[in-house]
């Protein structure tokens, strides 16, 4: 949302660093990194800035931040943000009068202050739409390639900027990934590339014409499935936000081939005169597409003769050699390739930087191997579709699932899966959903529930029962298809949990 608001503040004027930001009165809704990065940044520009946000705990990062506010300047008032009732704010955000509100990616559309900014004509920006138009602090300014899907963004975004960067490119991975973009724009290093990991919380805020809008070099989204339904309001306004992420590209509009949803959103975006539309996916490649050949991964997009020839970038024995040989993560290889070549990273760049890669922690990451038993942990999985994916790289599972559904529906996961199941323990406190899917679709599966209320004992419990049904041959894996904020802090929490409890019961059973 540009223009200008009710106040009287001219925002199309400000599209750039050097613009006249002194003096613009701006509420910023939220006080994580992304809120204090937009903070420190307004502030540094001359603006009268004030966060709102909910009391922050006695200590830790949120503390830090706050007492950090005010010495860079900027004000603060805490208010509890979810008792407010609709279309109302704190008096001392009414009584700043802003001029723009800058809102953090974790509050709903219909949150209360969203209401009132709508109802008293405060435009809202996200701070991607104001990294964008601050993007020229440092010169020359970097281009920004953008990716989002329901999975695999964290890891795509790290193998494209590993790629770009073995090819001599000073890159940053960016946005959703923990760096807020506003503290890589503002980096005095200066950047060739921004590769910007992009929520659909992200997009949702982000305008596809206008001053505020994207002109990125190069854009993905890697799959869509049903996700953050809580958030969207709907599969169909989540589906809409995702493909925000094609407007205006100007080089490649890069799709995943086994996803129809995500070609549907090629052909429709609006992008710029001379860009192409270039497929990823696992089977053979036609021109313009990334794909593998008799274990091959090759390129057909980037190079003249596409029509007979391809470029040969890595194998996937390779791949398995490195720990990225899963079906979904030699995806996110071909995607990320995508985005590198679009750049003119040369394909022994590719191979060479892929032999140094490792994927981060909690993702299909084997904790132990024990008796003829693995232990997975890939709490990162926290939807149906990456659990999917797990899941198919498994032949025999004792499944470790559950924890907060988000509103999606996990029927179809179940059953797609009973086949290979051994058993399943599910954790969490969303246990209904899965315990009637198993008992429709696997009625004869052993299948136990963890309910204890001390949450340190969640693991511990899940892991010795899980132990009691694996067998030599099977894999016991840890992929809850579900958000971990209801017993744990984060999926890393969680899987660090898991890994911890596998290391305990294994020391105890085998020393």
């Amino acid at each position: 949302m540009s223009g200008a608001g009710e106040n009287g503040a001219d925002l199309d004027a400000l599209t750039s660093w050097r613009s006249d930001w002194a003096g613009l009165r701006v509420g910023i809704l939220g006080l994580g990194v992304t809120g204090f990065a937009a903070a420190d940044t307004l502030v540094e520009l001359g603006a009268e800035v004030l966060v709102v946000a909910s009391p922050v705990p006695a200590e830790g990062s949120d503390t830090e931040r706050a007492q950090l506010l005010g010495v860079i300047g900027a004000g603060l008032v805490q208010a509890d943000l979810n008792a407010l009732e609709p279309a109302t704010a704190p008096v001392a955000l009414v009584e700043h009068r802003p001029e723009l509100l800058i809102v953090s990616p974790g509050f709903h559309p219909d949150h209360p202050l969203l209401l009132w900014a709508a109802a008293t004509g405060v435009p809202v920006w996200g701070d991607i739409e104001l990294a964008w138009r601050l993007r020229d602090k440092i010169l020359p300014i970097a281009e920004w390639m953008l990716v989002t899907g329901t999975n695999g963004k964290t890891t795509t975004v790290q193998l494209a900027a590993t790629m770009l960067a073995e090819a001599g490119h000073r890159v940053a991975p960016c946005g959703n990934i923990g760096v807020p973009v506003l503290d890589a724009i503002r980096d005095p290093q200066g950047w060739d590339v921004l590769v910007v990991e992009l929520s659909s919380y992200q997009l949702h805020h982000l305008p596809r014409t206008g001053p505020g809008a994207l002109v990125p070099w190069a854009s993905v989204c890697l799959n869509v499935a049903d996700d953050h339904l809580d958030w969207h309001g709907s599969a169909e306004a989540y589906r809409a936000a995702k493909a925000t992420v094609y407007a205006n590209t100007r080089v490649a509009c890069i799709y995943n081939t086994a996803d129809a949803a995500t070609r549907l959103m090629v052909e429709e975006a609006e992008v710029s005169e001379g860009a192409r539309a270039v497929g990823f996916g696992l089977g053979v490649p036609g021109p313009s597409e990334f794909g593998v050949v008799e274990g091959i991964l090759c390129d057909r997009a980037f190079l003249d003769d596409r029509a007979d020839r391809a470029l040969e970038l890595t194998t996937v024995p390779d791949l398995v050699g490195v720990g990225l040989g899963a079906p979904h993560v030699v995806a996110d290889v071909l995607a990320a390739s995508a985005l590198a070549r679009s750049f003119d990273v040369p394909p022994a760049q590719v191979r060479s930087a892929l032999q140094g890669f490792t994927l981060d922690a909690h993702r299909i990451a084997e904790v132990a191997e024990r008796g003829g038993i693995r232990w997975i942990d890939d709490s990162k999985a926290t939807n149906p579709h990456a659990a999917n994916a797990s899941l198919a790289a498994c032949e025999s599972v004792v499944w470790l699932v559950g924890g907060l559904l988000k509103g999606v529906d996990v029927e179809s996961l179940v059953q797609r899966h009973v086949a290979r199941l051994r058993g399943a323990i599910i954790i969490g406190v969303d246990r209904t959903a899965l315990r009637e899917a198993f008992r429709r679709h696997a009625p004869d599966l052993t299948v136990i529930e963890i309910d204890s209320d001390d949450t340190e004992q969640v693991m511990p419990l899940a892991v010795q029962r899980a132990a009691e049904l694996a067998q030599p041959g099977d894999v016991v894996l840890l992929a809850p298809a579900a958000a971990s904020m209801d017993q744990f802090d984060s999926y890393s929490h969680r899987g660090t949990a898991f890994a911890q409890a596998v290391a305990a019961y294994l020391n105890d059973k085998f020393e």
